[in-house]
């Protein structure tokens, strides 16, 4: 008699069929994907205030930790998204819609229009 080996989440692995190998493999590529997205947004958090930047001090502060929060964001969003998508391909259910994508977006956006905004102040 052979055991199932116990894999980590259990949540996620308890249920449904083991799906096809290809796209538990993609939803994991997409998974460091978005690993890489959060390394890259708290670099540049860090990488603002490490350097010295002809800038207005609070526009940068106020940028960078935006930066790092999104980064933050992100590696919750690639674990969540991660197991959702695994759940829902072992249930053979629709995929589920990107939660927090909008939200990722509109504060690079805004982090990026404060360092504009403080790189415009400083320069006058």
């Amino acid at each position: 008699m052979s055991e199932t080996p116990r894999r980590f989440p259990s949540y996620v692995y308890r249920r449904g069929e083991e799906p096809d190998p290809r796209f538990s493999l993609a939803n994991e590529r997409t998974f460091l994907a978005w690993v890489r997205t959060a390394l890259a947004l708290m670099a540049a958090g860090v990488a603002l205030e490490a350097l010295e930047l002809p800038e207005n001090t609070g526009f940068r502060l106020a940028a960078a930790l935006i930066f790092v929060l999104l980064g933050l964001l992100a590696a919750i969003h690639a674990w969540l998204s991660w197991a959702r998508t695994e759940r829902a391909l072992r249930l053979s259910s629709a995929l589920p819609a990107p939660a927090t994508t909008l939200i990722i977006v509109v504060g690079v956006v805004v982090a990026v229009g404060l360092v504009l905004v403080g790189f415009v102040l400083e320069l006058r």
